[in-house]
C-alpha cells in the first residue's frame, strides 16, 4: 500500500480495532488503554500512516483560529519595510493576546493567487497594498469570510477598511515646511502605478493607481499652493522604495535650483534620502530639510532624527484583527489620527 494513501480505516483493520477506537488513539488517546494505544500507534508507524489530517478536523469545526495577511507584495516585504514589520508586530501582538494563529498569504504571482486565497486555513483575512488588487478581493469574497482592507479611498464601501487620511496628512507636513519659511521644494514619491519609477506630473498624478501616493502628492501640492508655492516650481520623482530609485530621484530634484526641502512619501525613502545626500556632501538639515511619513520606530533612532507624519502603525493591524475575530458582518470602516512629529531632519533655510 502506497504510504500516502493510508487512511485510518487501513490502521484500524490492520490493528485489529475499530476506526472508532483508532481515531480516539490519535484524539482522545485517554480514552484509550495503554496497551491498545501503543499498538495502534506501532501499526501505524509501520504503515506510514502519520494521524488525521488536520485540515479535515479544522473544516468539521468551522474554525481554524487564524488569521491571514495577503499582499500583493513578495512576502519578503514583511521583513524588510520597517512599516511592514511594525504593522505585523501589532497584528502578532493580539493575534497571540487571543491565542490565534497567523498565515502569510502571498498574491504576488497571479497564477498562484487563486490557489492560495481559497486554500489558507483561516478565519479571515487582512488584506495589505491592495489597491489594485480587485482580484485579491473577489477571490476573499468567493471565501465568504470576514476581510478587512488597509487602505481607503477606494469607492466601494462595501470593503471593511482601516487606514489614515492620507491627503490631510500630507497636508500637515508641508504646512509645517511652509511655515519653517521654506520655498523651494521637492517630492520624493512612493509608486503611483505598479513597476514604474520617474519623473511625475499633474495628468500623471491625475491617473494614478495607488491612491495613497495620489491623495499625498495631492496634499503636499495643494497645502503649497496656500502658501504661494505653485505646482509647476515643485519636482516630484516617484521612487520604487530602494536606494538605487531614491539616489535617481535625488539626481531629478537636485538637477535644477536645489530644494531647500524635501517631502519624502515615507519613512523608508526619507532615511535613504539622508543617506544619500550625506554621501554628496549634503547635511540634513543645514543644507536640506527632510520630512518623512509613516512613523516608524527606526525614525526616532536615525541621525538626525527624523520629522515624520506618524500614524497608528502597530495599532492599525491590532484594530484589524479585532475587526475579524469580533466582526457581527457589519461593513466597518475607520479612519485613525495621524500626527506631526517634529524631530531634527527639519530646519529654517538657511538659504533663500
Amino acid at each position: 500500500m502506497a504510504r500516502d494513501l493510508v487512511r485510518l480505516s487501513d490502521v484500524a483493520k490492520a490493528a485489529g480495532v475499530s476506526q472508532g477506537t483508532a481515531s480516539n488513539v490519535f484524539s482522545r488517546p485517554g480514552l484509550v488503554r495503554a496497551e491498545v494505544r501503543e499498538r495502534v500507534r506501532e501499526t501505524a508507524r509501520q504503515l506510514g500512516y502519520a494521524g488525521p489530517d488536520p485540515r479535515g478536523r479544522l473544516l468539521r469545526a468551522g474554525k481554524s483560529n487564524a488569521i491571514g495577511v495577503a499582499t500583493a507584495e513578495p512576502l519578503a516585504y514583511f521583513f524588510d519595510d520597517p512599516f511592514a514589520r511594525e504593522l505585523m508586530r501589532g497584528i502578532s501582538e493580539l493575534c497571540d493576546a487571543r491565542g490565534a494563529g497567523l498565515a502569510l498569504v502571498s498574491a504576488r504571482s497571479e497564477e498562484r493567487l487563486s490557489w492560495n486565497i481559497q486554500s489558507a486555513l483561516v478565519d479571515g483575512f487582512v488584506l495589505l497594498c491592495i489597491e489594485n488588487g480587485e482580484k485579491m478581493i473577489e477571490l476573499t469574497r468567493e471565501r465568504q469570510l470576514p476581510f478587512v482592507a488597509l487602505a481607503l479611498g477606494k469607492p466601494d464601501d462595501s470593503i471593511s477598511a482601516i487606514g489614515v487620511d492620507d491627503y490631510a496628512g500630507a497636508q500637515m507636513a508641508a504646512r509645517h515646511l511652509a511655515r519653517l519659511g521654506h520655498r523651494r521644494y521637492g517630492i520624493l514619491a512612493l509608486e503611483f502605478d505598479d513597476f514604474s519609477e520617474g519623473p511625475v506630473d499633474a495628468a500623471r498624478i491625475a491617473r494614478a493607481t495607488y491612491s495613497t501616493s495620489r491623495d499625498r502628492a495631492r496634499g503636499y501640492l495643494e497645502e503649497l499652493a496656500l502658501h504661494g508655492v505653485s505646482r509647476e516650481s515643485v519636482p516630484i520623482y516617484e521612487t520604487r522604495g530602494t536606494a538605487e530609485s531614491v539616489a535617481r530621484g535625488l539626481d531629478h530634484l537636485l538637477a535644477g535650483e536645489r530644494p531647500t526641502a524635501i517631502l519624502c512619501m515615507s519613512d523608508r525613502v526619507a532615511m535613504l534620502a539622508i543617506e544619500e545626500l550625506a554621501r554628496r556632501g549634503l547635511r540634513v538639515p543645514a543644507d536640506i530639510s527632510i520630512v518623512g511619513f509613516d512613523g516608524v520606530p527606526e525614525a526616532a533612532r536615525f541621525t538626525p532624527h527624523l520629522t515624520t507624519v506618524a500614524q497608528p502603525i502597530a495599532e492599525i493591524g491590532r484594530r484589524a484583527v479585532r475587526a475579524i475575530l469580533d466582526g457581527d458582518g457589519e461593513i466597518h470602516r475607520e479612519v485613525l489620527p495621524l500626527e506631526l512629529i517634529v524631530r531634527q531632519s527639519s530646519a529654517a533655510p538657511t538659504q533663500s
